[in-house]
């Protein structure tokens, strides 16, 4: 990777308030990359084939929809997870393009965040702050004031691909293979923009990631904005994951209608259940949006459409023991409408609240 330039000298506001302004470029640390043991790649279930950070196949049987295919590219619930005892750490980075959305952070669309502490109990340890301009950046995550051996997760970002990333680490620093997850085998979740990260501040707010560090497993995000519309072809490429954990279906939002929905929900388990006889499977319905405070219809549908899931999962349910379903407007509370940056797409406060109400379903399904 070429030598990145430093960032201009402060203007405006990051002139007056350092905290405000793009961390420094870093330099001095010994390099690793995501793939290179004892270091794990978690999150990118066909990346032991492809070799990229991607979240479906580069060449899947079926001819993926073409929004879904450019969507994989977005490295969402990818994670880097290893021990050490450095007090810094840095990363730098290679994005597919700069930032370019308009009502979601840059440090979530393309930055990464680091959470440090023994499984389960991790917390916030740092996070990038770029030039938004660039595509590429060298930055510090953390700098701590001691030197003392940490179980470290590194996530990717939500809305840009990556096309290289490295981990910085100071000369001499020990570095390990992380603690074990809870369970060997991953939980797979479909969905939409909401399941993507969309609009979450960073990543490790993203209800996905959330639920991944309170749990301790690993959670292959298969969000795709706007495009989560339960297509067969989809649901056969998610379906040669060996050996999933759980499968959690959480795409209602993107199929528009009653009509689409039912289109395609039967199906789509069917497919799952006929590769995955005996793993969970868990419909999620979709969560509450601002606008059904003012506009009775909306909240209607969202009801029809609820009860249609409910209903299709309980009929599954007859010989099947291993479905479930959870209702998603109970997910954000009475006050629904303070939980969205737009009145669909959570903040990171709509992200907890979803963490909190999904976590004891997960926990009850798996028996953690």
């Amino acid at each position: 990777m070429p030598k990145l330039k430093l960032k201009p000298k402060p203007t405006g506001l990051q002139k007056f308030d350092a905290k405000m302004r793009a961390d420094e470029t870093v330099s001095d640390f010994v390099w690793y990359s995501p793939a290179q043991a004892p270091l794990h790649l978690a999150g990118f279930a066909w990346y032991a084939k492809d070799r990229v950070y991607r979240r479906m196949p580069l060449k899947p049987k079926d001819k993926l929809p073409e929004a879904v295919d450019w969507l994989a590219n977005h490295t969402a619930g990818g994670q880097i997870r290893f021990q050490s005892n450095s007090r810094k750490l840095s990363v730098r980075v290679k994005l597919t393009r700069p930032a370019d959305m308009v009502h979601m952070p840059a440090t979530g669309q393309c930055g990464f965040d680091c959470y440090a502490g023994p499984p389960t109990q991790q917390v916030f340890a740092g996070a990038t702050r770029y030039d938004v301009k660039a595509s590429e950046y060298q930055i510090a995550v953390f700098d701590l004031p001691t030197a003392e051996e940490r179980n470290i997760t590194l996530n990717f970002p939500l809305y840009q691909g990556v096309e290289r990333v490295d981990v910085g680490l100071q000369p001499g620093a020990t570095v390990k293979a992380p603690p074990p997850y809870a369970r060997k085998r991953p939980i797979v979740i479909y969905g939409t923009s909401i399941t993507q990260g969309g609009c979450a501040s960073r990543p490790g707010m993203a209800y996905t990631n959330i639920l991944s560090r309170r749990l301790n497993v690993e959670i292959v995000n298969l969000g795709f904005s706007g495009s989560g519309k339960g297509e067969p072809e989809v649901a056969r490429t998610i379906a040669t994951i060996p050996d999933p954990e759980m499968l959690v279906l959480d795409y209602e939002s993107n199929t528009g209608s009653l009509e689409a929905l039912s289109a395609t929900l039967p199906g789509f388990i069917q497919i799952l259940r006929k590769a995955h006889r005996n793993v969970p499977i868990l419909v999620i319905s979709k969560i509450n949006y601002a606008i059904e405070n003012f506009n009775p219809e909306a909240r209607a549908k969202r009801n029809s459409t609820r009860d249609y899931q409910r209903d299709t999962v309980a009929k599954f349910a007859k010989t099947d023991p291993k479905i479930f379903f959870t209702d998603g407007g109970n997910l954000l509370g009475t006050d629904f409408d303070e939980c969205a940056v737009d009145g669909v797409h959570p903040t990171d406060l709509g992200f907890l609240r979803m963490a909190n109400g999904l976590e004891p379903v997960f926990r009850t399904i798996l028996g953690l």
